[in-house]
Parts: structure tokens; sequence; C-alpha cells
């Protein structure tokens, strides 16, 4: 079986979600051919800059400079069908098939955030990824989610049955995400100026992360049970309600707020905090949780959306509205040595499931129910 697959968010600074996507695109990649029957054949399509290279993987590279969102769309529908008949199977690998396509296809979906948070998009890109991922999930003979909750999102807005939508859990990278030597995390800390001990939270500013909640809480505990709170993370859109909550509740010098953090930095900052926090009501999948639980960092998220799949038994769950219920679980992460020790251990056993092998495999099991074994 040859199988074509729609690579262009590898081409550097894509459009929508590009930084999550295109890891779960990579990785996939890389993976596909060690899980795939020896017969089988792969092509990804490309932008004109990609220059990764992939075990038993084609680059098929486009002369279109497909970084743009508008160039992209262009390519995807108008170019590229006319170079899809060799292939038995295509793979839109992030929401959207051409409207021309003639072969039997996949789709993966990421998460619906752009129907949930459509302010987030300009109404172009909101209106076409609305329209043209209903229609790719509906013509697709197998639909991918890359959690439960995405699967069942689908199902639900989209309308599209159960049994033709599959689940391939994304993974993260064990060789960098692991607990740390002291004495490096501690040159870290002094790098950057950090206590001994604080609580971190690492993501995009940006309602859905649902951080005015969190900052509730915190504030709501006395000034001796409280840690550093660092919120990470680049400026979404409507982040002004996060720093306006923080001065509101008089915490400018408890609560920080240093911006993005760099990715190569990621395994630094999770190994030098004593625990995550993580309020978010909606994630496609929730990798910063994953990322922390394995790096031994404990662990407290919303009982929301997709992070349950991820931090079910292996940390604290939270009704994410529940100002309360947060402010008793940052009490237990400041006090419970014990609870924070247990819970990093249970962490690691359990995103250790979250391999790229384990994504690809699920992957090759959808290529299968397409076509048969």
């Amino acid at each position: 079986m040859h199988i074509g697959l729609n690579a262009h968010l590898l081409s550097g600074q894509a459009g929508y979600r590009s930084a999550g996507i295109h890891g779960y695109i990579y990785n996939l990649l890389a993976h596909l051919g060690a899980a795939a029957p020896a017969d089988w054949q792969f092509t990804a399509m490309t932008g004109a800059q990609t220059d990764a290279d992939f075990n038993r993987m084609t680059l098929r590279r486009s002369g279109w400079h497909t970084e743009a969102p508008a160039r992209r769309i262009l390519w995807e529908q108008l170019a590229q069908p006319w170079g899809l008949q060799a292939f038995d199977l295509y793979h839109a690998l992030a929401f959207v098939s051409p409207v021309l396509l003639r072969v039997p296809s996949v789709v993966t979906v990421y998460d619906l955030s752009f129907v949930h948070y459509p302010q987030v998009l300009t109404p172009a890109r909101r209106l076409y990824l609305r329209l043209f991922t209903a229609l790719s999930c509906r013509r697709a003979r197998r639909v991918i989610g890359i959690s439960q909750s995405t699967a069942d999102d689908v199902r639900d807005v989209f309308g599209i049955p159960a049994e033709r939508i599959d689940v391939a859990f994304g993974g993260y990278d064990a060789d960098r995400f692991k607990p740390l030597p002291a004495e490096q995390i501690a040159a870290f800390r002094a790098r950057q100026g950090l206590p001994d001990r604080f609580w971190l939270f690492v993501g995009t500013l940006e309602p859905r992360k649902n951080l005015p909640t969190l900052i509730d809480a915190y504030a709501a505990l006395p000034p001796s049970e409280r840690l550093p709170l660092i919120i990470g993370g680049g400026k979404g859109w409507d982040y002004q309600a996060i720093f306006e909550r923080v001065q509101q509740r008089g915490l400018g010098t408890d609560i920080h707020l240093p911006g993005f953090l760099p990715a190569e930095d990621l395994p630094l900052w999770y190994n030098s905090a004593e625990t995550l926090v993580y309020p978010s009501i909606y994630e496609g999948f929730g990798l910063p949780v994953v990322e922390a639980m394995a790096c031994g960092t404990p662990v407290i998220v919303s009982d929301a959306s997709s992070l349950p799949e991820v931090a079910r038994g292996a940390g604290r769950l939270v009704a994410p509205y529940a100002v309360d219920a947060w402010t008793d679980a940052l009490r237990t992460a400041y006090h419970d040595a014990d609870w924070r020790v247990m819970t990093g251990q249970q962490g690691q056993v359990k995103a250790a499931q979250f391999t790229w092998a384990r994504t690809a495999q699920d992957t090759i099991s959808s290529y299968h129910r397409v076509h048969g074994p």
C-alpha cells in the first residue's frame, strides 16, 4: 500500500497552532516506518523549506512556499489534488483534505478550538476550518483524534459516527523530558534567579487556560502557605484579564509572568518547579502536563476536556471553576511532601505510556481499518 501524507505544517512557521501540530506531525513521520508492514510505502508532501529526513519516508517537496496560511490553503485545494492518484490512501495530517480528493482518506483532528473559541481566528480562517474540517471528516474513511476528548468532540460537533473515529494520543520526547541531576537544576535556578520552591504554569495566556480561577485560588491562601507562582507563556488573545486579576488581588510580588519560555529550557523549568498547576478548560491533549509528569514533577490539573485522560491516577484533578477546591489542592501541594513524592512517581509511570511509537502504531491501525489487514 502506498500512503500519501499532507505534512505541509512542517514548513517552518506555519499558521494555526503550528508548534504543537508541527511536533505531532514530525514525530509521527519519524516513527511510522518502524510501525508499518515492510511492503508499505510512504510519501510525505511538504513545503519547499522542509529539510527533514525520515525512515522509509519519501519527501515530495512542493515548489510552493506554504508557510503563509492563505498560500497553503490554495495549495491544498488547487494544486495538491493533481498529484494524489498514485496513492492507495491519503492522510490529511491537520484537519483538512482536498475537496477534489478521489482516493480513500484519513484525517487527523487535534482539537476543535476554532469552533469553541472562534475569536482567536480571523473570520476567513475560522470559516475555512469550520466548513472544510467538517467536510473532510464526513468524507474520510477514518478520523483520528489525538485524545478521546477530541474524538468525542468530533462526534458531537460534526455528527461523525463513533465507529469511524480512532484515537492516536500524542507523545513526548523521553530523551529531553526526564528527571535531571540536582546540580543542573540548581545551576538553572541560579541563572534564572528562581527560588528553591515555586509553582509553575506553562501555556499561552488566553481565556481557555482559566488562569483567573487559579489566581483567585492562590489569593485565598494565607501568605504563609503560598509559594511564588510563575505563569510562563506568550500572550495569546484577551490576555489582559490575567494581568488585571493579579493586580486586583495585590499579588504583583507573588505571581510572576516572565513571558514565553523557550522550548529548549522547558525540561529545566519542569524539573525546577515543585508542582505544575494547569487549570485549562479545553485541551486537545495537554502536552505540558505529560512533559512535567515525565520529569517527575507532581501536577494539579482541571478535570476537563482531555486532561483527565493524561493525568488520572497520576495527579490531582480539580473541577475547573471550583476556586475553593483549587485552594485546597494548592494547600496540599504546599504542606504534603509525601503527596508530592508519590504523585511525582505516579506521573513518571503514566507519562511513559505516551510514546511516539504508540502514536505511530495506532495510526497504522487506522490505515488497516480503511483497507483491511
